[in-house]
């Protein structure tokens, strides 16, 4: 009977294992593409991401990566790492109304950035290659999709620009997305927990008994002294009437 419960177990755990690796190997296929990552940050915040390229193509390697910053969600301050082995070019637009950053208007954003790989470099077939760029303040919007161009070394171009549409089926070369969420405001202070209400009352009650108890006890005293002293004094006047 337990051999049986193993072979089951087995049996369930292989099952499971392949359904997993199924899985899995249908989301890295779903998964390659030009992606931002991370893929969420939140608005007016400053975060540093990075473009990430993979290459899907058996025999070329990709040699320049160009991405497209959107023009309804501009950004004040757009900066570079360098990446070994690439340059990278930096274009720029002009934007009314001027974008506010620390206080400074600014009259001009980058529009787009462009990275080229050296000669006889570039992302080979099976690796992947990552562009870091700071940003921000990030706009007040729920999203930035950046389209991006993916030029092999065999001429050929992977046009990472189709928008996703809510509720719907990612496209077949999807744009990377950076989704926006509205800035969390302070936590405000705590209340008093109700427990700890109750439990000042009950400490305010102890006192409060506690000295009623000893000002009761100190009358007592008193008391019993006056009664002591009154029965001391008749005790010493008693053989004085008696002589």
């Amino acid at each position: 009977m337990i051999r049986h419960r193993r072979i089951a177990a087995a049996a369930a755990a292989l099952a499971l294992g392949t359904v997993g690796t199924a899985v899995l190997g249908f989301a890295g296929s779903a998964s390659a593409h030009v992606t931002v990552n991370p893929q969420e940050a939140a608005q007016g915040s400053y975060g540093r991401f990075a473009f990430r390229v993979p290459n899907e193509s058996d025999t070329a390697s990709t040699v320049k990566v160009e991405v497209v910053l959107p023009e309804n969600a501009p950004v004040g301050s757009v900066s570079t790492m360098p990446v070994p082995g690439w340059t990278v070019t930096v274009e720029r637009r002009k934007v009314d109304p001027p974008v506010e950053v620390h206080g400074s208007q600014l009259s001009e954003v980058v529009s787009k950035l462009t990275w080229t790989a050296a000669a006889g470099g570039g992302v080979k077939p099976g690796e992947f290659q990552e562009f870091p760029v700071s940003m921000g303040p990030l706009p007040q919007t729920g999203q930035m999709v950046f389209k991006a161009l993916q030029t092999y070394s065999d001429g050929n171009v992977q046009r990472w620009i189709e928008e996703p549409t809510p509720g719907g089926e990612e496209p077949e070369s999807p744009a990377p997305v950076l989704a926006l969420a509205a800035a969390t405001p302070s936590a405000a202070p705590a209340a008093p927990d109700a427990d700890d209400d109750d439990t000042d009352e009950v400490s305010s009650d102890d006192t409060g008994l506690a000295t009623g108890l000893g000002v009761a006890g100190l009358v007592a005293g008193l008391a019993g002294l006056g009664l002591g002293g009154a029965a001391f004094a008749r005790t010493r006047r008693g053989p004085a009437r008696d002589a």
